[in-house]
């Protein structure tokens, strides 16, 4: 199994929020955004950051497929 942010990447785009204002509200480093662009594991507290920023659900942000 493997994480992927792609409903995350789809979730800015609706709200209109670009990746660099995303982490000057929520204060993650470009690193994390960096690791999340590679579907990378980054903390739990990182991503409930994000769904308090965005008003969604977690399920907006990261979810788990399995790996082929």
């Amino acid at each position: 199994m493997v994480l992927s942010y792609k409903n995350l990447w789809k979730t800015l785009i609706d709200k209109s929020v670009k990746k660099g204002e995303l982490c000057k509200k929520t204060g993650i480093s470009t690193s994390t955004l960096s690791k999340m662009n590679k579907n990378e594991p980054v903390s739990l507290a990182i991503i409930l950051k994000i769904c308090e920023c965005l008003e969604c659900e977690i399920e907006d942000v990261v979810t788990v497929v399995k790996k082929d």
